[in-house]
């Protein structure tokens, strides 16, 4: 079979075949080698970025670099500068991969990686992608993703889909005709797999559910849906199943650094550990135990051209009990860290429990397709929904009332229906924000 996609990652000077070497040595390691092959990485990037980096040797400023809790925690502000003076020496912006971040939290930044960096990145995605039976250069993906709508922007992403071997649906109109249009073409192509943003794919499901339909009945090639960048409630992940009958997985990622986590077909979320380090920090910068819950914080193993080495994404999450070195597990992603509502009493919430409080109620008949909530005031709260009709008395009565037992009294809200809902640029969902500063 000719491999399309991996020659053109090959022809962009990406080395693929050397980075598949390196990733099947690292997975060959014992559960008993792992910590070792993880303090060895650790300490080389450390001290390739010391001597090559002037930005981060600056950061890191008079600290022991052998002492590992020593190291500063680097997070997006430090960014905030020209990406030529954060490259260490002997990289360019000719010879690196250069991107840039969503910005969903705030602090929008333009990164790199050097090509064998990025090349493992692509090796690790191929391989978790594998324990789907999904192939890159022959599996046709079924995309639900912004594109830009400037000509060139578009046609080089239409060029990346062709080489890539998807189909894109743009997400910036889900009305019912746009999504009849899409269950056509499910019934027309022989789709491998779905991939994209959790809330576009969970409003498709909700068509298909007003419509009485599941997906792999119409189109039976369909083997998974991958869900990415937004959060994937346990209900909605029930109705995907249900809809479209086939397993659903979740991924968890940040494109300056991998695939960070992904669902495996035994229903954990599996950390990335050949290619990078998660640590999970409190507030004082200390390292806590599995089970508990706090910032993540990671480092990339490979990534020679730019350092994120403990890294603030600016996520909060936990690491199961059950993890290893060689196999940390996610047990949970609860959300950003600028994610969170300061209310009058002074408590501290994490935004999205306003979002599962009001989805647990707002969504049982079926009305509402989508919401949002945004902080507008300390103690105003407007939520902002699309709905065949009008949210009725008594639910708005039953939302308040949720909400003063599971976080305080005294708040306001605003209901505001609307014919679609705000998305950023490349399409995602802001499920909660605060205007709050």
């Amino acid at each position: 079979m000719f491999h399309i996609f991996n020659l053109s990652l090959q022809l962009n000077g990406y080395p693929i075949k050397d980075a598949l070497r390196e990733f099947e040595k690292i997975q060959s390691l014992s559960e008993a080698e792992y910590e070792n092959y993880l303090t060895i990485k650790r300490n080389d990037i450390v001290a390739f970025h010391l001597q090559k980096n002037d930005s981060y040797k600056k950061l890191v400023g008079n600290r022991i670099a052998g002492d590992w809790n020593t190291l500063p925690i680097m997070t997006k502000k430090d960014f905030q500068k020209p990406l030529a003076e954060r490259l260490s020496e002997g990289y360019t912006l000719k010879n690196v991969y250069v991107n840039k971040t969503s910005g969903s939290s705030g602090d929008p930044f333009i990164f790199a990686k050097d090509k064998f960096s990025h090349a493992l990145t692509w090796v690790n995605i191929f391989d978790r992608f594998g324990w789907f039976n999904i192939d890159f250069n022959s599996s046709l993906q079924a995309r639900f993703y912004g594109i830009p709508l400037d000509f060139l922007g578009n046609t080089k992403e239409r060029f990346k889909d062709f080489l890539s071997h998807r189909y894109r649906f743009p997400i910036f109109d889900l009305s019912d005709n746009i999504l009849e249009g899409v269950l056509e073409k499910f019934k027309q192509k022989r789709f491998d797999y779905i991939n994209g943003y959790t809330s576009s794919i969970v409003l498709f499901a909700k068509f298909l559910q007003h419509k009485n339909v599941v997906l792999k009945s119409i189109c039976p090639t369909l083997k998974c849906c991958v869900v990415t960048s937004e959060m994937l409630f346990d209900d909605d992940k029930l109705l995907l199943e249900k809809q479209f009958g086939v397993p659903i997985v979740n991924e968890y990622g940040a494109s300056e650094l991998d695939l960070i986590a992904f669902q495996n077909p035994q229903g954990e979320w599996q950390v990335n550990s050949e290619t990078l380090f998660v640590e999970i920090l409190d507030q004082e910068n200390n390292v806590l135990p599995f089970g508990k819950e706090g910032r993540i914080v990671i480092t990339s193993l490979y990534n020679k051209a730019h350092p994120f080495i403990r890294y603030d994404i600016g996520d909060i999450g936990i690491l199961d009990e059950k993890s290893t070195f060689k196999k940390p597990i996610l047990k949970k992603l609860t959300g950003r860290t600028n994610d969170v509502a300061i209310l009058p009493s002074g408590k501290k919430s994490p935004g999205l429990t306003f979002y599962y409080v009001t989805k647990s109620i707002i969504e049982d008949d079926g009305n509402v397709k989508e919401f949002v909530i945004k902080q507008t005031k300390i103690d105003t709260f407007d939520i902002e929904y699309v709905s065949q009709s009008e949210l009725t008395s008594a639910q708005i009565k039953n939302i308040e009332k949720a909400i003063s037992t599971y976080l305080e009294n005294g708040l306001t809200f605003k209901f505001i229906r609307k014919e679609k809902l705000e998305r950023t640029k490349s399409g995602k969902l802001k499920q909660f924000v605060s205007l709050v500063k």
